[in-house]
């Protein structure tokens, strides 16, 4: 005998065999036994989720002569008949290929026929949502009264495409997609009574990468058996046969991007590429990898949800201590894009060095998340006592003219000089400043404080000066302006002076730097007293 797709050779022949869709397996056995059963049904569900199978399955439960709690018995002339695909009481057609109005009214022409032999008459169409508009409105009527002995089955992957009309005429299924934990345990004993061996952790990997699709296990798990034949089948060998990566690596490309390591990282993706991995699979598994990550940072009891082995959970749980849950969003948002883009580009390699000099450099973008990255990258340095470099970009005026054109100068407003009479605490706190930052616990804080100028307002106020044109020190303007940040700011400097001091949050607007437009208070009360200033490292 030919072979057989092992999909095909295990298609489940009875409910008990089917798996991963109780919901659906209870109600339609109840149905049978009770003799409760509908004239149309709509099964809808992801690929490889059993909505054909168990389509077959009921049109054979319906017309058995020896049900059995509810299943077909397969032993009767009319289950053989309908298994052999010689039975002229289930008619099975595809929508994609008969979809139009002529075929319709032929179903409906055989509906007037009674069944030669068992109970019913069992119409399975697949692929219902590819019917046009002419077609569905032909099926209407008789849907919705059909013939006492007519059962429709209607099966599709969309459907948000049926019309409501259809829907309203149907008892509606949905298949859910099968857990990797269901698929393994499905595939463990398929391989035990095929005599193949097969490493546990190859399984777990076939079961994860089918995506809740059991027709898709089977069919990578034959794709690795072919390869490997007569040979016990790896771990290893499943990720040569399928292209894929293993967790290790993932591991070790992450360390890289959180130091911002752009060699170490393109380094990697050459290696990754240069040994036939497949690269769309690769931004998928990836970005699950970071995905695994942000779960585990996200509870206290993720482990059970993220379906990993013991090993590579040691080292999620290590580099969860590494990266922000912002950052980490920031990475999939990334590789989410990118995996949009990949899958029909030609330079598949160039767009992944990209996304990953993109990881390592959140300095390139000017989003949210990845400002919050630039800020958490400049904290780190000022923790160290490394001083953070400015851009050497030029700005540039929105309206400017070209070069060797001559322009007006414009009138420039006069730089603020600090008011005679500076309130004592105020004084202080400018002669102690970078001390006090450098001693707050709240690190985030005193990042954003680092970025202002502070200078004194002429009704006495702290000012706290931020370029607004200037991303980072917008965004930490943002931060400390909020009024749960205000009050912990109060609150320390109220500590500090014995006395209440008032705080106001600038924004220089002018195109012209803020060290420009206001007297750094710091430097005038430093020289004034004569005290040479020493940086603090923080």
């Amino acid at each position: 005998m030919a072979y057989q797709a092992l999909y095909r050779k295990f298609r489940p022949q009875t409910f008990e065999d089917v798996k991963g869709q109780d919901h659906i397996v209870t109600t339609l056995k109840n149905q049978l036994k009770n003799d409760r059963i509908g004239h149309a049904y709509l099964f809808t569900g992801t690929r490889g989720t059993g909505k054909t199978t168990v389509a077959k399955i009921l049109a054979r439960a319906v017309n058995c002569q020896h049900p059995v709690d509810g299943s077909p018995c397969g032993e009767c002339r009319i289950c053989k008949a309908i298994n052999a695909g010689s039975s002229m009481n289930v008619i099975e057609i595809d929508a994609a290929s008969n979809n139009g109005v002529n075929n319709i009214r032929e179903i409906i022409e055989e509906v007037a026929y009674p069944p030669t032999e068992g109970r019913y008459k069992v119409y399975i169409i697949d692929e219902v949502h590819m019917l046009s508009p002419g077609a569905y409105n032909a099926l209407l009527k008789t849907l919705e009264e059909p013939p006492e002995y007519v059962i429709f089955i209607l099966a599709t992957t969309e459907v948000n495409k049926i019309p409501i009309t259809i829907l309203s005429r149907c008892q509606r299924y949905d298949f859910h997609r099968i857990s990797a934990e269901t698929i393994g345990g499905r595939l463990r004993q398929l391989m035990d009574e095929e005599g193949l061996a097969v490493e546990d952790k190859a399984v777990d990997y076939i079961a994860r990468a089918a995506d809740g699709s059991m027709r898709d296990a089977l069919s990578l798990m034959d794709q690795c058996i072919a390869f490997y034949l007569g040979q016990k089948l790896t771990y290893d060998d499943t990720l040569k046969v399928l292209g894929a990566v293993d967790t290790e690596v993932f591991s070790r490309l992450l360390r890289a991007i959180i130091d911002r390591d752009v060699t170490e990282s393109i380094r990697m993706i050459g290696e990754i590429i240069a040994e036939g991995r497949e690269p769309v699979q690769f931004v998928n598994d990836f970005t699950w990898y970071l995905r695994n990550l942000l779960l585990l940072k996200s509870g206290d009891h993720m482990e059970d949800a993220l379906d990993i082995s013991s090993d590579n959970l040691v080292l999620l749980k290590e580099e969860a201590q590494m990266v922000e849950d912002e950052i980490l969003m920031r990475y999939i948002r990334i590789l989410s894009d990118l995996s949009s883009q990949i899958r029909y580009a030609s330079q598949k390699r160039i767009l992944i060095e990209i996304a990953v000099i993109k990881l390592c450099k959140p300095q390139m973008e000017t989003s949210y998340d990845s400002l919050i990255d630039r800020l958490t990258t400049l904290e780190e340095k000022l923790e160290e006592g490394i001083p953070a470099q400015a851009s050497e970009g030029k700005r540039s005026d929105a309206g400017g003219q070209m070069s060797g054109q001559t322009q007006e100068a414009p009138v420039r407003a006069a730089k603020k000089n600090l008011p005679a009479a500076v309130p004592e605490e105020v004084r202080q706190l400018a002669g102690s400043w970078k001390k006090l930052i450098a001693a707050m616990e709240d690190r985030m804080l005193a990042s954003m404080l680092s970025k202002a100028l502070v200078s004194v307002s002429e009704e006495g106020e702290l000012l706290l000066v931020y370029d607004v044109e200037a991303p980072d020190q917008n965004l930490a303007r943002k931060k400390v302006t909020q009024a749960k940040t205000m009050e912990e700011l109060r609150q320390v400097l109220a500590e500090t002076t014995g006395k209440e001091v008032r705080v106001k949050v600038v924004g220089n607007e002018d195109r012209r730097p803020k060290e420009q437009m206001y007297t750094d208070a710091i430097d005038y009360f430093a020289k004034t007293a004569g005290v040479e200033l020493v940086e603090e490292d923080f």
